[in-house]
């Protein structure tokens, strides 16, 4: 059996598309030219052939990602199939390993995914690091404990002019926010404008404040016949919820509070910080469900480590246990964090802390501290080098990343 691992020529595209089509079912079409083949090009691939037939495809689509506070290169990994008839061989394992030297080239420190099922990828180091809560609330529902439902002055908008206005608030919004992902206009229009015709056309609201600035914005999408209530039978799915500051976010949340006619709004995507279920009236009301989100794995940890944003000016050392996918990676390395980054450099004295780079991954992206990490047996460090990377590693919101890809 020959295997040969090596991006796929254009000619090849159509094949990707076929393999992608019965790996996950039709999700994305079935022909050569669906979703698979059409919205990745062919640099961006790495598949395994086994003689001369492409049995296994993966993705990495260069995105930018925010690093509390700083931009930071993240390989968009995606598309990883592989042919029944090819399974078990370990082909997925061989393309990661080149794929992840690939990414160490390239300048890309972090890779993310989202995962079809956890145990493929937790064995290459990902780590699950952003959760979704889903919230299914009634519109009688949408008031808060204390009675302000915001001073913002919440208008819609045509989604058609809609571009340039949400773009810059989103861009204002994760400024200092981890693992959120600058959007490019494919990635709005893959995701938060997205048309869905079950669902409704599109809509996006506004909060202005008293001088007329931009502080927030809704898009969601309206549709009746979609619950079961005798005089609220409509749906709001809200398909992105951004706001500057906690006026703009009541304001909005109550703008959707006003349709008297909607019986049910979800919302499939907030983040775990959302502040919902502290201000809201009656919080459970709101259902709220928290489901996986994306997993996120460290390729190079110095410039993972050098590029990311901190909170204060300190130092420690990491020693990294083997790491058999990313061997440049192993070894001990000295940190010293500033606010906008950190010098790394290899350290031949003695570390304060030992840990994997799955549980590197969890504390650079602020989805566990340091102190669960080591209560878990994860991590390995005195009370004194615990209790300083947890301040060292502390994330100003919490990990989040709305879009798939």
């Amino acid at each position: 059996m020959n295997v040969e691992i090596r991006p796929a020529t254009a000619a090849e595209m159509g094949d990707m598309g076929i393999l992608g089509g019965y790996v996950y079912g039709g999700s994305f079409g079935d022909g050569p030219d669906n979703t698979v083949a059409t919205a990745n090009l062919p640099d961006w691939t790495l598949c395994a052939f086994v003689d001369g037939k492409m049995a296994s495809s993966f993705t990495n689509i260069p995105f930018t990602m925010r690093a509390n506070g700083n931009a930071m290169p993240l390989a968009g990994v995606s598309t990883i199939g592989t042919q029944p008839e090819y399974r078990r061989q370990g082909l997925v394992r061989r393309i990661h390993t080149e794929a992840f030297e690939r990414m160490h080239e390239a300048g890309q420190p972090m890779a993310a995914l989202w995962a079809s099922q956890a145990a493929i990828y937790q064995r290459y180091g990902y780590a699950l690091t952003t959760m979704l809560r889903q919230y299914t609330v009634d519109t009688a529902d949408i008031r808060f404990f204390d009675g302000n439902e915001g001073s913002g002055n919440v208008r819609r908008i045509p989604v058609e002019d809609a571009y340039d206005t949400v773009k810059r608030i989103y861009i204002a919004y994760i400024a200092n926010r981890i693992c959120y992902l600058h959007r490019a206009k494919a990635l709005w229009l893959q995701n938060a404008l997205e048309p869905v015709e079950a669902d409704g056309p599109i809509w996006v609201a506004v909060s202005y404040d008293a001088d007329g600035a931009e502080q927030g914005y809704v898009i969601y999408t309206l549709r009746a016949g979609k619950v079961d209530h005798p005089s609220r039978p409509q749906e709001i799915v809200i398909r992105d919820l951004v706001w500057l500051n906690q006026d703009a976010w009541r304001s909005l949340w109550s703008f959707l509070g006003r349709h008297d006619l909607v019986g049910r709004v979800r919302w499939n995507g907030a983040p775990l910080d959302d502040p919902a279920g502290e201000f809201f009236f009656e919080p459970r009301m709101l259902r709220a469900v928290d489901r996986e989100g994306a997993w996120y794995r460290v390729v190079d940890a110095p410039k993972a480590l050098a590029g990311r944003g901190y909170g204060q000016e300190r130092e420690i050392t990491l020693a990294l246990a083997d790491d058999p996918l990313a061997c440049w990676n192993d070894g001990t390395w000295k940190v010293e964090t500033g606010r906008e980054g950190a010098h790394v450099a290899r350290s031949a004295g003695s570390a304060d802390l030992t840990l994997d780079a799955k549980a590197l991954s969890s504390l650079w992206c602020g989805r566990h501290s340091a102190s669960r990490l080591r209560g878990w047996g994860l991590l390995e460090g005195d009370d004194a080098a615990v209790a300083r990377a947890d301040a060292i590693f502390a994330t100003h919101h919490a990990p989040h990343c709305p879009d798939h890809f």
